[in-house]
C-alpha cells in the first residue's frame, strides 16, 4: 500500500521535485493567475517554467499545500503530486 505526504515546506517540495526531474511551472488560464503544477518534461499545451520564487509566492499567497507520494505501490519511485487547498 502506498501512502500520501502533504506539506507547505518548501525545500520538502522542491528537492521532492527536482529529484524526480521535475522543475516548477504554471499553466495560463483566461482569467487571472495560473495553476501551479511540477513539470516533469512531457508536452503539455500552454504549460510554462517559472522560478521556484515565483512558484513559492503564488503557492503561498493561495494557501497551498502540496500532496505528494514517494513511493508507489509496488515500491518504484512515484511523481504522484497535486496542490490541494488549505482546509477551513
Amino acid at each position: 500500500m502506498s501512502t500520501s505526504n502533504t506539506t507547505q515546506d518548501h525545500d520538502t517540495i522542491r528537492e521532492w521535485a527536482e529529484s524526480r526531474g521535475g522543475h516548477p511551472a504554471m499553466v495560463e488560464t483566461k482569467g487571472e493567475g495560473g495553476i501551479l503544477r511540477i513539470d516533469f518534461g512531457e508536452e503539455e499545451e500552454g504549460l510554462t517554467r517559472i522560478s521556484w520564487d515565483e512558484f513559492f509566492e503564488i503557492f503561498d499567497e493561495n494557501g497551498l499545500h502540496f500532496l505528494y507520494q514517494e513511493e508507489t505501490a509496488g515500491g518504484d519511485t512515484s511523481r504522484f503530486n497535486k496542490f490541494v487547498s488549505e482546509e477551513k
